[in-house]
């Protein structure tokens, strides 16, 4: 099972945490970042989930909150 740890209004931060998060060893559902199945570029109203296994999710938050505010702080 997968938990949601964030979701995001801009495709390009939820690109970069995806990254991120890979970086550091944590596995994020695939695909997404690109859209709602089968409409490319078509998001949720809330935005792009980023999703972790329920194992990673608690240590996951911790550190996508932390990339999340220094990317948002401009």
């Amino acid at each position: 099972m997968f938990e949601t740890i964030a979701e995001l209004k801009d495709p390009s931060v939820a690109r970069v945490l995806i990254a991120a998060l890979k970086a550091h060893g944590f596995h994020p559902r695939e695909g997404g970042e690109s859209g709602l199945p089968g409409l490319p570029g078509v998001y949720a109203p809330r935005g792009i989930a980023i999703e972790l296994p329920e194992d990673e999710a608690k240590d996951g938050k911790l550190l996508a909150d932390e990339l999340i505010k220094d990317m948002l702080a401009r």
